[in-house]
């Protein structure tokens, strides 16, 4: 973590990625890192303008046990269980963050200054507890600028159209594929057609498609490297870019329709991109590739805390470098595909892996808290 007292004079990086449109936020958060005044600080130095969480950041966070310690105390002596602990754990940490990020969503009409909590990842395939699951952690959370997070699963689909009809602002994650990322626009769209039929006040809205992007190079290069001809080779860390320009490309598309048309004309919002996963994998890489390589107006980088001092140091920030690459990125992928390594096996690959993962990730901390609660002398159950 950065200090209070650091100078960042090399955040001129980070100003011009958020001049050239790019929100900002923060792949991160602990309890730690918001009372020690760490996201106050990134706020005001490191143009940080959200944060997003996920099952293995709170594993990290809260299985550190690092002052989680007097609210587990108080949780043991009421006798919660395992799951309300972790939820009273994640919400609080979600609630105070989402407090200090509130002068940025007043400042940007709610279009940042946001805050995501993700719906218990053994429900990914479980449409109606995914939405029962949603409306409680908005619930729970209480503020204006928390996004619930819902995985771009088959059963996730309509989960985030009623979410988005019911008023709440969604983050949908797990976005592999070109395909399932035009279902989950299709879904938002259907969200704001149902929220307005309902009377709900479509400005309040706002959603993310988190789209992933260097899970899709880690597993394509992997395959690249097994072929090992000089043509593979030659294409190893283009997959992962050339993915997310076309996505930008459909998004491009889907908002400039006639369906969105319509929900413009009643203060809908966009539903923008998200760059998730953008912390490099592959140590030969940049490790600001996934940043200065997917600059473009109006998406969301998420980054975990080293990529955000990496781009602030030397990231490379030149222009928008998507929206001219769609031929070229749309080559790359064509390529990949005839050398034998099939796109629509890679992608479902991936989304189940990180569901696989977050349930893997939500597990353990649930194991790691009801020890916690077992040894201030309640069994958790």
């Amino acid at each position: 973590m950065i200090t209070v007292t650091e100078v960042t004079a090399t955040a001129g990086a980070l100003k011009r990625l958020s001049d050239e449109g790019v929100s900002i936020w923060l792949d991160d958060l602990s309890r730690k890192r918001i009372e020690s005044g760490n996201l106050a600080e990134l706020v005001d130095t490191r143009n940080v303008v959200g944060v997003t969480t996920n099952p293995s950041i709170f594993q990290a966070a809260i299985g550190s046990g690092e002052g989680y310690e007097e609210q587990l105390a108080d949780l043991a002596v009421r006798k919660v269980t395992v799951e309300e602990a972790v939820r009273m754990m994640t919400t609080a940490d979600v609630r105070a963050a989402a407090d200090i990020l509130r002068p940025v969503y007043e400042a940007t009409d709610g279009q940042d200054g946001r805050v995501s909590i993700e719906v218990d990842p053994r429900l990914a395939h479980h449409t109606e507890a995914t939405i029962a699951e949603a409306k409680q952690l908005a619930w729970l959370v209480d503020r204006p600028n928390v996004m619930i997070k819902i995985p771009a699963t088959q059963a996730g689909l309509p989960a985030i159209t009623e979410v988005i009809g019911r008023g709440i602002s969604v983050n949908v994650t797990l976005i592999f594929s070109l395909e399932r990322y035009r279902e989950v626009m299709d879904a938002y769209l259907a969200g704001l057609e149902k929220a307005r039929a309902a009377g709900i006040d479509l400005a309040t809205i706002h959603s993310v498609a988190s789209f992933f992007v260097s899970r899709v190079d880690s597993e394509i290069d992997k395959r690249l490297t097994a072929l090992g001809t000089d043509e593979a080779l030659a294409l190893k860390g283009k997959a992962a870019l050339a993915n997310a320009r076309l996505a930008y490309q459909a998004y491009e598309e889907v908002f400039s329709g006639d369906r969105w048309t319509a929900l413009a004309g009643a203060k809908a919002n966009k539903q923008r991109p998200l760059w998730a996963s953008t912390g490099v994998k592959d140590p030969s890489y940049k490790d600001t590739l996934y940043v200065d390589e997917l600059v473009a107006p109006g998406t969301v980088n998420t980054m975990p805390e080293a990529t955000l001092n990496a781009t602030a140091d030397h990231g490379d920030i030149h222009g928008d470098t998507v929206t001219g690459g769609y031929a070229q990125a749309r080559a790359d992928l064509d390529a990949v595909e005839r050398l034998g390594i099939s796109y629509n096996v890679v992608v479902k690959q991936l989304e189940d892996e990180g569901v696989a993962k977050f349930e893997v990730a939500w597990q353990d901390l649930l194991d790691a808290v009801a020890k916690s609660l077992s040894s201030k002398g309640v069994d958790g159950e």
